[in-house]
């Protein structure tokens, strides 16, 4: 690891680098110098991002543009250079590394404490639409191509329930026929985007509460991370994809599925949050997309879960065999849940 770390420009000499966070894609690490001075490296996963290259000009031209609006090292996700100036380095296996500041005196959450940690990740994520609200979208490259593409997805699953690579099929054919009945409400933002009925953004794509830094003391939003999944997008997806993780009753993985459900008080604080920052930002339309933003990110990513499930679980990573599964059938009753609060989300997003 001492070989890789020497590749970067670092303040003082590395005591110290141990693995760090949950992620479920590129492994992650803690290093500390003798400075001292603390970094973020990463092995960002070559199997998942087949353009390696590509996705780190999505990440150097999105925070740069960032950091023009505001230097300070804290708000803005920052990438240190290696050696010889470039933004990642390839080791002898072929393996792509980066490395970034490490946000200091900032914590990260994986489940809100209350509403407002929900509303000042709804603030993180609205302010960085609004940051990038100006910014080319059409520049960026799509590093997985059809990402939020529903109907792709679906097909996905389709292919992967009739190919059954992994043998597991029989054991959730039930989890099989609730997501196709589902299916109903995939098209329903890609018909508008292929209309022209909605713009393409700048999105994160992966807004999770645990890819916001707050600060430790007072709990309000530093920057957001993990920027890997960053390209051309619908405002709708980033705000469903929130309201999935954040708004939810139960871990992502519980087997108790009477706990699971979609919290209308997280949705709502996520809301307000969100469209202080970038309300001004977004037309009329996209604002009424947003209550099915949050049910077609849920029914995507449980669909996803499902396929990798029946492929074998090839794409997340897993801590226990059928967790995949797991996830799948929590994503059905989030779903669920979310179709009989539709009427209650609009309501909320028009009073805010």
């Amino acid at each position: 690891m001492n070989q890789i770390l020497h590749q970067f420009q670092l303040e003082g000499e590395p005591v110290q680098c141990e693995r760090y966070g949950h992620g479920h894609i590129n492994e992650t690490y803690l290093a500390v110098t003798d400075a001292p001075h603390a970094y973020i490296l990463q092995k960002v996963n070559r199997h998942v991002f087949p353009d390696i290259p590509g996705l780190m000009r999505n990440i150097s031209s999105v925070t740069h543009y960032l950091r023009r609006q505001n230097p300070d090292p804290r708000r803005v996700l920052t990438l240190v250079p290696t050696v010889d100036g470039a933004d990642f380095c390839q080791d002898g296996e072929g393996e792509y590394w980066r490395m970034y500041e490490f946000v200091t005196d900032s914590i990260c959450l994986d489940q809100p404490e209350n509403e407002n940690d929900l509303r000042q990740s709804g603030i993180a994520f609205g302010s960085f639409q609004n940051q990038l609200s100006d910014f080319p979208a059409h520049t960026l490259m799509e590093i997985i191509p059809h990402f939020h593409d529903t109907p792709v997805r679906f097909q996905q699953l389709k292919s992967a329930i009739q190919n059954d690579a992994a043998g597991r099929l029989r054991e959730a054919q039930p989890e099989a026929d609730a997501y196709l009945v589902m299916e109903k409400h995939a098209g329903f933002l890609m018909d508008l985007l292929n209309k022209g009925d909605l713009p393409l953004r700048v999105t994160h794509n992966d807004t999770k509460l645990n890819n916001v830094m707050l600060d430790i003391k007072t709990h309000t939003p530093l920057c957001v991370i993990d920027l890997d999944t960053v390209m051309p997008g619908l405002a709708a997806n980033d705000f469903g994809d929130s309201i999935r993780f954040g708004a939810a009753t139960s871990r992502e993985d519980e087997k108790d599925l009477s706990h699971v459900g979609m919290s209308l008080k997280l949705f709502e604080a996520y809301a307000q949050g969100f469209l202080s920052a970038c309300g001004s930002r977004l037309t009329p339309l996209e604002k009424e997309t947003l209550p099915m933003g949050a049910l077609l990110m849920t029914l995507e990513c449980g669909s996803r879960f499902l396929a990798d499930y029946l492929n074998g679980d090839v794409y997340f990573r897993t801590a226990r065999p059928g967790q995949n599964l797991q996830r799948a059938r929590t994503h059905i009753k989030m779903t669920q849940d979310m179709e009989k609060k539709l009427d209650s989300m609009r309501r909320i997003i028009r009073e805010i």
